[in-house]
């Protein structure tokens, strides 16, 4: 009996060693790409501004949309508790306004509050033949994303914003790393699509 049990704890601690491991190569990999949509994943906004993480992941496409990889940039992101304007109206404004993209270029999707509920407003925003999409995120949270947009059917190519400050930070980056490597896997098990 023992036995099985260290087998079974051995396995376990092996899948985990695996799900570390994909969300760590994630983190690192610019998949971006020719797509149909841009779709920037929020995060906190202060009194109207972006954050720094915001900020960088707004740059990022920012830049993709300038080398010409898509024509339209969604940002994603609802109203926080004590808020009175959403990430994804921030972050709309900020392309527009301070990175200079074109206004019908840049949409807002404020309906979500979490990563699948901002990727399923998305979903259904998105024309049904224009699924191609690269996302836009922190490094960390790539895999999940990818694992939540084909749930979706959507089909997605991940960028990291290279310029984080969670990236900068090596061990923030490993508390998240950390959690994604448990967060994954559970998207896999428990996303359905619509």
């Amino acid at each position: 009996m023992r036995r099985v049990r260290w087998t079974a704890l051995a396995a376990l601690l092996a899948a985990w060693l695996g799900c570390f491991g994909a969300v760590a190569l994630a983190a690192r990999h610019d998949a971006a790409g020719p797509a149909d949509v841009i779709v920037v994943l929020g995060a906190a906004q202060y009194n109207g501004r972006p954050s720094p993480v915001l900020k960088a992941r707004l740059d990022q496409a920012a830049d993709l949309f300038r080398r010409r990889l898509a024509p339209l940039v969604v940002v994603t992101g609802g109203v926080g508790k004590g808020d009175s304007v959403s990430e994804a109206a921030v972050g709309r404004r900020y392309l527009i306004e301070v990175a200079g993209l074109p206004e019908l270029a840049v949409r807002a999707a404020d309906a979500g509050n979490s990563s699948e509920s901002s990727l399923r407003a998305v979903a259904r925003i998105i024309p049904a033949g224009r699924r191609r999409v690269v996302m836009v995120s922190d490094g960390f949270h790539m895999l999940r994303l990818g694992i939540i947009a084909r749930r979706l059917g959507l089909i997605p190519l991940g960028s990291p914003a290279p310029s984080s400050p969670i990236r900068a930070n090596r061990r923030r980056e490993l508390g998240y790393l950390l959690a994604e490597s448990v967060k994954a896997p559970a998207a896999f098990l428990v996303t359905r699509a619509p």
